[in-house]
């Protein structure tokens, strides 16, 4: 409960930090230049992911030294994060022109160079999550992006555009090993041949799952930007961007600690279905009613701009999406934590299996097709991944997921109903004021109905 409790504030402020940064973005970029921004962090987003190659993973479940551990995992990882910012700078023109977005070469660049030192910080932290010490991550995790928030922000306001968000990125980076030095978190590099070879064996399974789920959150901007492009991936973006803050602010803090928390459980000898069920239950209920509230709100995208008023459906289909893999992530890390990475793994292919040939098929009619491809291709995978969860007896009881589903569609039936009645009687849609008067009173709605629908949630 600590460990939630303090990961849960280290999201809140660095995720927070990050919401306030697209608010900015959204003011003062355009739809292109929106759109260039989130083709250059999906492109290194993709390169953190492989270079990290499941660090938090085995720093958490190896019987090993876990210092010796670490600081072999910090050659592995540094190493790749170096090569792969070669590879980006000196690849940069290609992808630009093969996304048909030349404009995206210099801040590729830019954010490449971010790379070497995201490495050192994912180690330092991967240490931290093996003690559940999620306090000390605070300073590293929440200031650096805290940091890089501020400096994105004084560049967006005086006219920096694209390149503001790509420094404060770099700042970001820079600034995250430098924190966790200071608070005491020191990995001195060093070869481990049986710690790289322990390495190594959950990396070939698990680092291909990783940059899968990479790609999974990201081919979409890639696939918009060749087919209508950086002005439409601008559009997609900012309702992306917002239908992620729930995901990141409750399944990801709670899929943080439950991979170390069953892990340890495992090593115990104790049974995890019961933990798994808690977990599901919470992600249901708190992320269920955030989306519920903003899927309802979705109309009021246009407090960002007129121009932003195509985000709006998009954004509340991106809500269903969301609550979906909110789940898969949560019971993604029990699997990894049980042992059954291959299981992850073919699973993750499955669900890029059917985004990518949904894309492929409806992409050409506009970003509201994509996000509908999104949801499906989550939901279908939702099902599979319980049953995977069942047959190996760490599976959250059925009747407690049905519970916990029954109430998110109470919440957002109540939620819709309401926002449909009171129409515009807090006033137009651009209205800023408006829109938070509208969205304290379906906040009120939805924490009664979840309240009601979920009482063994709230005791627990």
């Amino acid at each position: 409960m600590r460990g939630s409790l303090w990961l849960f504030l280290v999201n809140l402020v660095s995720k927070g930090s990050q919401m306030a940064v697209t608010l900015v973005l959204a003011a003062f970029l355009t739809e292109e230049g929106l759109g260039l921004v989130a083709l250059a962090v999906a492109l290194v987003n993709i390169g953190q992911v492989v270079q990290s190659m499941g660090v938090y993973d085995v720093v958490s479940r190896t019987d090993r030294d876990p210092r010796r551990a670490a600081g072999t995992l910090l050659v592995l990882s540094a190493g790749a994060g170096v090569v792969l910012a070669l590879a980006l700078v000196l690849a940069a023109d290609g992808i630009a022109h093969a996304l048909d977005a030349p404009s995206v070469a210099p801040l590729v660049r830019l954010a490449a160079v971010s790379l070497p030192f995201s490495a050192v910080a994912g180690v330092q932290m991967g240490l931290l999550h093996r003690d559940l010490d999620f306090r000390r991550r605070l300073l590293p995790d929440a200031g650096g992006a805290v940091l890089g928030a501020a400096v994105t922000v004084v560049l967006a306001v005086t006219g920096a555009g694209p390149y503001s968000l790509v420094v404060g990125l770099l700042c970001t980076a820079v600034a995250q090993p430098v924190l966790g030095v200071a608070v005491g978190v020191r990995v001195r590099p060093v070869w481990d041949a049986g710690a790289a070879g322990e390495a190594t064996r959950w990396i070939a399974v698990v680092g291909p799952g990783a940059v899968v789920a990479v790609l999974l959150i990201n081919v979409d901007y890639l696939a918009i930007a060749r087919v209508h492009g950086p002005e439409a991936v601008g559009v997609y973006s900012l309702a992306y961007r917002i239908a992620w803050v729930p995901y990141i602010l409750v399944a990801v803090v709670l899929g943080g600690v439950v991979l170390p928390l069953c892990a340890k459980l495992i090593r115990d000898g104790e049974g995890l279905s019961a933990v798994v069920g808690r977990f599901t239950s919470a992600v249901l209920a708190v992320t269920g009613g955030l989306y519920a509230v903003t899927a309802a709100l979705a109309d009021r995208v246009v407090v960002f701009g007129a121009r932003w008023a195509e985000a709006a459906l998009p954004l509340a289909l991106l809500c269903l999406y969301g609550l979906g893999i909110s789940l898969l992530h949560l019971w993604y890390q029990v699997l990894k934590a049980a042992g059954h990475a291959r299981r992850y793994l073919a699973l993750e292919v499955s669900h890029l299996v059917l985004l990518v040939g949904g894309l492929v098929v409806f992409t050409r009619h506009g970003v509201v097709a994509v996000a509908l491809v999104q949801v499906a291709a989550a939901w279908l995978v939702v099902p599979c991944t319980w049953w995977a969860l069942a047959r190996r007896g760490i599976g959250p009881p059925l009747a407690s997921v049905a519970r916990g589903a029954g109430g998110v569609v109470a919440a957002a039936g109540c939620c819709a109903a309401v926002a449909f009645g009171v129409g515009d009687v807090f006033g137009p849609p651009g209205s800023v004021v408006a829109a938070l008067g509208e969205g304290v009173v379906l906040a009120v709605v939805c924490v009664v109905v979840v309240l009601a629908a979920n009482p063994e949630v709230v005791r627990r």
